[in-house]
């Protein structure tokens, strides 16, 4: 039995998992959970999952949550093929810069940017009331000061672990691509190295296919 991706195309985190299998070349089957319905809370779903949040992967009886232990868990599994997502654990130090960027990416870019969107975009449709704006300034300004950051971080090296691509780059992708698209883009561009690197992780075939080319 193949890999089996318990989620939605349209879900950010999903889509982590969704990159991750197209870099490495790999088939799964993505079952779509029906949110309309709540499926994701119901204990069926629970048993799998039990914050009741996607995406799940089931790889043969096996069940893992949470996006990023699921993308580690795929770069390892297939780390003969496709894209090279990260370094070996026996280079200490590479790897070590390898979570670094994990972290930094999960503390200092996933938490703006997700609050963003969150205020623009699913606020209201979670029935939360209207966009707070001076919330949104605020984790702007976040954003902001964790791309100055990038900005020299990415003077040094192409990728923020390094000379190479690895998953900690491509987990800016889905919220990164949402957040430019609500009118962000100018935060972005006014840093020229972070420009480059996130106009090219976009511009990635994995990406590509995973959003549909948007």
């Amino acid at each position: 039995m193949g890999l089996v991706v318990n989620g939605s195309p349209h879900s950010t985190y999903s889509q982590i998992v969704l990159i991750v299998l197209a870099e490495k070349g790999v088939e799964s089957e993505l079952r779509e959970i029906d949110f309309a319905v709540s499926e994701h809370k119901q204990p069926a779903f629970l048993k799998l999952q039990p914050f009741g949040l996607v995406p799940v992967l089931e790889d043969d009886g096996y069940f893992l949550y949470e996006s990023r232990a699921i993308a580690k868990y795929i770069a390892k599994k297939y780390a003969g093929q496709g894209t090279k997502l990260m370094p070996e654990e026996a280079d200490v130090r590479a790897y070590g810069l390898f979570e670094q960027a994990c972290s930094v990416e999960h503390s200092y870019f996933e938490s703006p940017v997700s609050a963003i969107c969150y205020e623009k975009i699913f606020k209201s449709m979670q029935g939360m009331g209207a966009t707070d704006e001076e919330a949104v300034k605020k984790h702007a300004a976040k954003l902001d000061a964790t791309l100055a950051v990038y900005e020299g971080i990415l003077a040094q090296h192409a990728y923020l672990a390094g000379d190479e691509l690895t998953l900690a780059d491509l987990f800016h992708l889905p919220y990164g691509t949402m957040v430019r698209g609500l009118g962000f883009t100018d935060v972005f561009a006014k840093y020229p190295n972070v420009a480059k690197w996130f106009d090219a992780l976009e511009a990635r075939e994995s990406w590509q296919k995973v959003s549909g080319g948007k």
